[in-house]
């Protein structure tokens, strides 16, 4: 049994505890592997008719994957035990996504990367004064993977853009404003939004009866200069209009940009630009496991964990160092097809 990811019934419903509070719930495979034995359980079990994810305790809902395996993985070997990780993690997005039952993420904390990917394709999506939501990739040599590509490329007025190279975090108000978020609750009602929907009320009233007026949303001010600044597909362009711009945000945002990967900057951009062109979510993941396969091994991934977690300098060498450095073959390499043998495929 898996204790760092808890299951249990209550009412009608089905819950999904995380259970990793020192590592602020990060998901590990073991995790992701339980997690989808025991949907696939539930999606045959008439008396089950909802799913709630939530964490057991601590401060966050979940913090990512889990980025020292990722990093051992790209350091030892080839990157062979990371692509087995993104396989099923992915795997798990994707049932997520299409899961027949509705599905309610309490996205109550610290919610970034892979917490993203599990909280993204809920039906019902509760955020709380407590959220701090984020895909922070780009600071470490990756991109918004965990189907980032879908849900960031779709947001109104170049949001996800703006989220996907520079890393923002976003508190729970700025979340119902983005579209990440259907609910804000107050974080002291979500025993009792729990407890009514494993009783059998109707979800979507539940939320809505409990739900509160959430803060204003402090991005909204900037919209208007994101929607101009990142509507760019190139990184170069997107720098070059905010190096125009003589605001104080613009130069707190080209600050930003400047302390990210280049690579990972221009993958993450591409990635948006084609997933908008996709059909199917399962499309998007098999973009995602092929450049996330290739990423993992290249040398901005490793060092990016070194500045940012294991010495926490915060001092990256990339590699390439500039925009310009990263060239198109670079990216084609990145992006190319897999073998029909190696392709990542949903249950």
């Amino acid at each position: 049994m898996n204790e760092e990811v808890l299951f249990r019934r209550e009412g009608v419903a089905g819950i999904v505890s995380l259970n990793r509070p020192k590592a602020i719930h990060a998901l590990t495979l073991g995790m992701c592997e339980a997690m989808i034995g025991q949907l696939a359980q539930w999606s045959r079990d008439d008396a089950v008719k909802v799913v709630m994810i939530e964490h057991a305790e601590g401060r966050g809902f979940c913090s990512g994957g889990d980025i020292n395996l990722l990093r051992h993985s790209a350091l030892g070997d080839g990157g062979e035990a990371g692509r087995r990780f993104f396989f099923e993690e992915y795997r798990l997005n994707h049932q997520l996504f299409t899961y027949e039952k509705p599905v309610v993420a309490f996205m109550d904390g610290i919610t970034m990367g892979g917490g993203v990917g599990i909280s993204q394709p809920a039906r019902y999506r509760v955020a709380t004064e407590n959220t701090r939501f984020a895909m922070p990739e780009t600071g470490i040599g990756l991109f918004p993977d965990v189907g980032g590509g879908w849900y960031l490329s779709r947001l109104e007025g170049r949001v996800g853009h703006f989220l996907a190279l520079t890393g923002a975090r976003l508190d729970g108000g700025e979340c119902l404003w983005a579209g990440l978020a259907t609910h804000y609750l107050p974080a002291e009602a979500l025993a009792q939004a729990k407890a009514r929907i494993a009783g059998g009320h109707e979800i979507g009233g539940v939320l809505a009866s409990l739900a509160v007026s959430a803060p204003a949303p402090r991005i909204a001010e900037h919209a208007g200069a994101i929607r101009r600044h990142f509507a760019f597909d190139t990184l170069e362009q997107v720098l070059a209009s905010l190096e125009e711009d003589d605001s104080e945000w613009a130069a707190k945002e080209l600050a930003t940009l400047r302390t990210k990967s280049p690579q990972a900057c221009k993958v993450s951009l591409r990635q948006l630009e084609e997933s908008l062109g996709l059909e199917t979510f399962a499309q998007n993941m098999a973009m995602e496991y092929r450049i996330g396969g290739r990423v993992l091994v290249l040398p901005d991934f490793a060092e990016g964990v070194r500045a940012v977690i294991v010495d926490k300098d915060h001092a990256p060498k990339w590699h390439p160092a500039t925009p310009e450095g990263v060239t198109d073959d670079m990216l084609e390499a990145i992006f190319a097809p897999l073998s029909p043998e190696e392709e990542w495929k949903p249950l």
